[in-house]
């Protein structure tokens, strides 16, 4: 080596630094957003039924899945449908009265989450849920999935709550 390359990058050097930058960005890229992306489950919470909302395999997208009982059936059945699904996540609305103070199924609620994050151990999230099987029965009018329906509903407002 001679003096000349004292403080030089070879060329050699420079080439695969620029093909190193370029795989890396190209990886950041493929996994942008991506970090975030899981299936998640949107719960609107009653005291005789429950809507459960799924979103697609990205976590971008809510959809209505079904009404269930609020009965002693209802945390396995939770259970179980997480495993199955592979759900990484659970919203719930966030039932409070109008003036902003908890209400009887507010604290139901309180309690299903400490059973689901005792037995499941997943994340799981309150969503303000005002109106929300009202606004389900103005887009489809009034049927068996009215609550399922305020669930993704719930579900979607989380959703696009993180995006921003």
């Amino acid at each position: 080596m001679t003096r000349d390359h004292i403080g030089k990058t070879p060329a050699s050097v420079s080439c695969l630094c620029a093909m190193y930058r370029k795989f890396i960005n190209k990886a950041l890229n493929k996994t942008r957003g991506m970090l975030w992306v899981m299936k998640r489950m949107g719960i609107d919470f009653g005291t005789k039924k429950i809507g459960i909302a799924l979103t697609d395999d990205a976590g971008r997208m809510a959809f209505p899945h079904e009404v269930v009982p609020n009965d002693g059936k209802f945390l396995s059945y939770i259970e179980s449908l997480v495993t199955q699904r592979g759900v990484a996540e659970i919203v719930i609305g966030h039932s409070l009265n109008n003036d902003g103070q908890a209400n009887p199924v507010h604290k139901l609620v309180e309690e299903f989450m400490l059973d689901i994050t005792l037995s499941i151990g997943i994340p799981v999230h309150l969503e303000p849920e005002y109106y929300s099987s009202q606004q389900a029965m103005q887009l489809q009018g009034k049927n068996k999935q009215i609550d399922a329906s305020a669930a993704a509903i719930i579900l979607d407002s989380f959703i696009t709550k993180q995006k921003n």
